[in-house]
This record gives C-alpha cells, sequence and structure tokens, in this order.
C-alpha cells in the first residue's frame, strides 16, 4: 500500500494501523441521520444480521442442552489441582484420561478432530487440536507462537488485516506477496523466492479466501505446499470460510498435503454455522510426518523473550500447550455444545447455504455490470465477499477509494469496505451475505451514486 496523508481518518497504510471494524466505525459515523431509507451494510460477513440465513436448530438446541444441563457453569479444566480427589487419582491412574485436559474439554477437542479428519488422509487427535476464542485469537496463537527477533511472515495482499495487526504487536516484519486476480486470485508463486530469507517463518494462506472469494484448486495448493517445503517454511491455514464454496473448485484443506510440509490449521463455527458471536475456533497442527518434532527437518526456533533462549521444533507441541492455559478459551458450555453440533447438523443446511451463497454472488456480480465505475474480474467461488476494482478516471470527484467509501455512506447509507483495509488501494470489497432485496437495493444505491458522481461523457472522451 501506498505512504500518504491521512484520509476521512483512515491511515492509508490502514491494514497494518487499523481493523476492519475500526474503518467500518469511522463509515457508521459518517451515515447522514436524516436519511429515512434503512442503513444496508455490505461491509462485514455476519449474515446473521439477515432473515435468510439461519443457525441451525441443532446448534441452537446443543447451546440450550449444555447451558440449562448445568455441568458446564465453571472453567474449563486447566490442571488437576481443579478436581476432586477421587478425580485426581482416576487421572492419575490414566482412568479419567478422557475428561481432564490441560486447556480445554477433550471431548469438544475430539470431536474437532474428527470432523476435520473427514477431508483429511489421516486421522487427526484431541492432541492436535486447540481450541480458541474464534479464529481472531488462533492468528494471534500462531503470530506469538512463531514470532523471535528479526522474524518476518509472508502474507497475501489482498487479505485479511488482523495478521498485520497481530504482527505489529509481535514485532513480526511483514512481506506480502500477492494474489492475481486474472489467474483466480492464485498465488504469485514466482515472487515467493525472493521475499524470503533464513528468518522467514511461514506463509499464510486464507482458503476460500477472504476477501476475494476464490477457491483454490488441489493442483495449486499442492503447488503451494511445494514451495514451502523448498524454502522450509510452515503454512498457516486460514480456512475460516471452510466448505462455503459455491463454485468450480470443491473446497481441499491445505491439510491434505500435511505430509509435505507442516500445516498449522485455523478455522471456526463461525461462518459454516451463521454463528459469529459464539466464538468458537480452532488452532490444529496438521502434521501426519511428525515434522514438529524433528529439529533437523525444520528449523522453527521459539524466542523466549524471558530468558533470551531458542526453543526447538521438538518444544513447539509443549509450548502451546502452555500458551493455551494462559490463554483459556470459549465459554465452556459453548465448547460442551461442540459434539453434538458437529456431528448431528445435517447436510441439507450447509447445502442451503451454499445455494443461498451463490444466489446472492450472482445477483451481486449481475448488477455490478450496470455500475461501470467498479469491475469485477473474478466471479466469487466461495466465502462471503467479492473485490472488485475502482475506475476513477469515471468519476469526478472522488479521490480514492476511501474517499469512494465515505461518500457512499454520507450519501446512500450504505457501508462498503475500501480495499486499502485489505491491502489493494482503489478497490473494493463487497460482501454478499445479505438477502437478496436488500443487496440489490444496496447495489442500485451504489449505481445512483455512480450516476451522481460521474464524469460527463465529453470529458471521459477526452481522457
Amino acid at each position: 500500500m501506498e505512504n500518504g496523508s491521512l484520509n476521512h481518518g483512515v491511515p492509508d497504510a490502514a491494514s497494518t494501523t487499523i481493523s476492519i471494524k475500526g474503518i467500518l466505525g469511522l463509515l457508521m459515523e459518517t451515515i447522514d441521520e436524516s436519511d429515512t431509507r434503512k442503513l444496508i451494510s455490505l461491509g462485514i460477513g455476519d449474515p446473521t444480521a439477515y432473515s435468510c440465513f439461519h443457525t441451525p436448530k441443532v446448534a441452537e438446541c446443543a447451546a440450550v442442552d449444555s447451558l440449562q444441563s448445568e455441568k458446564f457453569n465453571g472453567y474449563a479444566p486447566t490442571s488437576l489441582g481443579n478436581f476432586p480427589y477421587v478425580v485426581v487419582r482416576l487421572a492419575q491412574a490414566s482412568l479419567f484420561s478422557n475428561y481432564i485436559s490441560s486447556y480445554s474439554w477433550v471431548f469438544a477437542r475430539r470431536a474437532i478432530a474428527e470432523y476435520l479428519s473427514r477431508d483429511l488422509p489421516y486421522n487427526l487427535t484431541s492432541d492436535d487440536v486447540f481450541i480458541t476464542s474464534g479464529c481472531t485469537q488462533a492468528i494471534d496463537v500462531a503470530l506469538t507462537m512463531l514470532a523471535r527477533p528479526g522474524a518476518n511472515i509472508l502474507l497475501p495482499r489482498p487479505g485479511f488485516p488482523i495478521y498485520e495487526l497481530c504482527a505489529a504487536f509481535r514485532h513480526i516484519e511483514v512481506r506480502h506477496f500477492d494474489l492475481l486476480p486474472e489467474k483466480g486470485w492464485e498465488v504469485d508463486l514466482d515472487a515467493i523466492d525472493a521475499l524470503t530469507d533464513q528468518n522467514t517463518v511461514a506463509m499464510v494462506i486464507i482458503n476460500p479466501g477472504n476477501p476475494c472469494g476464490n477457491v483454490y484448486s488441489y493442483q495449486h495448493l499442492e503447488k503451494i505446499a511445494e514451495t514451502a517445503k523448498k524454502l522450509r517454511i510452515l503454512v498457516i491455514a486460514d480456512e475460516v470460510y471452510g466448505h462455503l464454496a459455491f463454485g468450480g473448485n470443491p473446497f481441499v484443506p491445505m491439510g491434505v498435503f500435511g505430509s509435505i510440509v507442516p500445516v498449522l490449521t485455523l478455522g471456526s463455527l463461525s461462518k459454516r454455522w451463521i454463528v459469529p458471536g459464539w466464538r468458537l475456533g480452532w488452532f490444529v497442527t496438521s502434521d501426519p510426518s511428525g515434522m514438529f518434532r524433528k529439529p533437523k527437518t525444520y528449523v522453527i526456533q521459539l524466542y523466549d523473550a524471558n530468558s533470551s533462549f531458542y526453543f526447538s521444533s521438538t518444544q513447539i507441541i509443549e509450548r502451546f500447550k502452555k500458551y493455551f492455559d494462559i490463554l483459556g478459551g470459549p465459554a465452556t458450555f459453548i465448547q460442551a455444545a461442540v459434539p453434538q453440533i458437529l456431528e448431528q447438523t445435517e447436510e441439507v443446511f450447509f447445502k442451503k447455504t451454499n445455494y443461498l451463497l451463490r444466489q446472492t454472488s450472482e445477483l451481486c456480480c449481475a448488477i455490478i455490470k450496470e455500475i461501470p465505475c467498479i469491475t469485477c474480474p473474478h466471479r466469487p467461488e466461495g466465502s462471503m465477499a467479492v473485490m472488485v476494482k475502482l475506475n476513477l478516471s469515471l468519476l469526478e470527484d472522488i479521490s480514492d477509494d476511501i474517499d469512494f467509501c465515505f461518500k457512499l455512506a454520507k450519501e446512500e447509507s450504505v457501508i462498503i469496505l475500501p480495499g486499502t483495509a485489505v491491502g489493494l488501494k482503489n478497490w473494493l470489497r463487497i460482501t454478499f451475505a445479505v438477502d437478496p432485496s436488500s443487496l440489490e437495493e444496496a447495489l442500485k444505491r451504489v449505481q445512483s451514486f455512480y450516476q451522481r458522481h460521474a464524469k460527463s461523457k465529453t470529458v471521459i472522451d477526452n481522457i
């Protein structure tokens, strides 16, 4: 992103200094309160605001049953000291090991391991799974555990700005690799080599893509794995939109290639089950070859700021466990509901969600074609958002994407995220996880906004 002065209170280098929610908050402050039309937000991936997207009944019932059982009102287990003497003795005798964990409820972790293993050529265990407060905490854990003096990480551009924010807090240098819109937002693998050095700790892959709506093919993911193996770096696979794929490519988890390169898989219930407010996520070590435990295979050294010692990869898993003891996790009654949610949600629910997303994505792209100043280089095939390019040469008094979005909010009561927030200046991210009538109305207002700010045909002809 380019350097520059403040624009509507948003720094040009927004993704390193402000979150998506921060920019959306500034946009909300711009709304004209005298406008009697309803506010429509196409700026955030939270479909719960719209009546056509529903949380499955089985999830609601599981949470209610867990809460009403009165068995999960206390802390999740963090040590044997939290339990009565008899439980401690059973655990020490390995008779109660299915219920005791150093960082969360083991039956919830086992259910997540079994759920993810359905799509893998190997089986995960509960020991591979760490439960987090949403995927955002999983991102922070991943970067915290990989941080050390001089470390750098490879992030996609465009991408999800939480990674830049977490990297800045952990003093990790960010190096961006481009996603190529003309190739369906594939990773520019040719550029990866030049970005990597001995201090590169990992590369991040977001699939299905946020903010681009892409879904990577098996072949492209395999090339990514081979590239990471050659460069001796980890892959952090952000799969929070996992299985939300409705185009030509089916969703393939990066963990499929765990035997090629160790993968840290991040995910959550939030998007697929339409429960972003429940904050139930996971951090999974997809490493069937045990590369984390082979220090000569992957030289991943974690810095302990308190002792000035470096830790070899053999100690990574234990440090994960200790760090999660500090963090805690989601509400215990939500953890307890996880097995029922993962095991009993019917496939028809997922198919309906993907059908709705395909329907609204197609509607979005169709109306965008009627708005000359924005173009969609690649139709979305998954997730809940699409990136569109802004043509400023067709607009009279709009300086950049941030200016466009703030004036649109003020004049039309429509919220769209400026591309600067996700790493692409003069692009826009549009969320289509919206009921069709609201999506159509919002984009028709964008069309009216364009007509009001469009340059005259004479001026355009002279450009």
